[in-house]
Parts: structure tokens; sequence; C-alpha cells
């Protein structure tokens, strides 16, 4: 369980710097350059997140049950929802009108993500990991929203063609990861079983 919530406390900490301490980011980024701070955060991201997927994985099935919601249909409606949730994380990518009529494309993805498994994973180590995904995402997402302006997106006039490319790319992904066994071989864990 250590193992857990120090991998999420360094990856969610260094996220979390520009919403808590966007004064200390400045400060870093005029100090060490900003492809010197961006490296610098790659890398404790990085840190994080492996000692996270190992302490997840360390007691994914072994910490306590804390609900059980494993119905089949239960299981199609989350699967479902990650259809859209794909083809957002890869919108998030291209210049296309989805990336800018939505705009936070990929947290919105996360909070669906993030939610949607929350209601079939039900040990701690879930609430841990889903959970806390489900909680930065939505405060990045206030914060973005609601405390500064939104950034004008870089392309000047999103060609529809690339909504195409999010939704092809997404849907295949999805039908990967629900039907053609990539959940299972990424994750160890059908989507339906």
């Amino acid at each position: 369980m250590t193992m857990l919530i120090v991998g999420l406390a360094i990856f969610f900490g260094v996220h979390l710097v520009r919403v808590v301490a966007p004064d200390y980011r400045t400060a870093m980024m005029n100090r060490m350059g900003t492809w010197g701070w961006k490296g610098v955060y790659a890398l404790v991201a990085l840190v994080g997140f492996v000692i996270m997927v190992m302490g997840y994985a360390e007691i994914r099935f072994t910490s306590p049950q804390l609900w059980a919601m494993d119905a089949p249909m239960v299981r199609m409606a989350v699967s479902l929802l990650m259809l859209p949730a794909l083809v957002l994380l890869v919108a998030t990518y291209v210049p296309g009108k989805l990336r800018t009529k939505v705009k936070h494309p990929m947290l919105i993805a996360t909070v669906v993500w993030a939610a949607s498994h929350l209601l079939v994973n039900g040990r701690l180590a879930d609430l841990l990991l889903f959970g806390s995904f489900l909680l930065w995402s939505l405060v990045v997402l206030y914060d973005a929203s609601a405390r500064r302006p939104p950034v004008a997106p870089t392309v000047k006039s999103p060609a529809l063609a690339w909504d195409g490319v999010a939704l092809a790319v997404g849907g295949l992904a999805w039908w990967w990861l629900a039907f053609g066994g990539g959940h299972l071989l990424l994750f160890g864990m059908p989507v339906m079983r």
C-alpha cells in the first residue's frame, strides 16, 4: 500500500504544481529554462508513475474489497463510456474542431475513465488509484475552466478531417481494448467476464 501511495503522491504532486504553486513553477522555468523545467517535471512524473504502477500491481488483488458492482450490464456500460473517453483522448493530440469545441478533452476523458472504472473496481487499491485520477482531473478541470481564461488553440482553422482521425483511432483503440483482448493483454483483466 505504501508504494502505491508514494507513487500517487509523487505523480500528482508534480502534476498539481501548476494549480497550487504557479509562482514556484514560473520561478523554476525562469531559473532552469522551459525545457529544463519540462525535463525535470517529466522525470519526476515518470518516477512517480512507475512507483504507482508497481504499488498498484502489488496490492491490486489483495487489498480489501469495498464494493462490488460486477454485473454484465454495468461492465457493458463502462465499456461503452470508454469509447467517447478514448476519442476525446486522441482529440487532445490532433488539431480538429473537437479539440477546440471541447475545451479540455484530456481532462474530460480522464474524468470519464476514472469514474467509470471506479464503478466496477471496488478494492481499496482501485479507490486509491482511480479516485486519485478522478479527484486530480476534477481539480485541474476546475482550475483550467474557472480560474484561468481558456487558452486559445494554436490551430487557426481546425480541419474536420482531424475529428475523423480522432474518431477512427479512438474507436479502434476502444475495439482493441474491449473486444480484441487489449485490456487483458495490458492490464491482466478482460473487459467482459
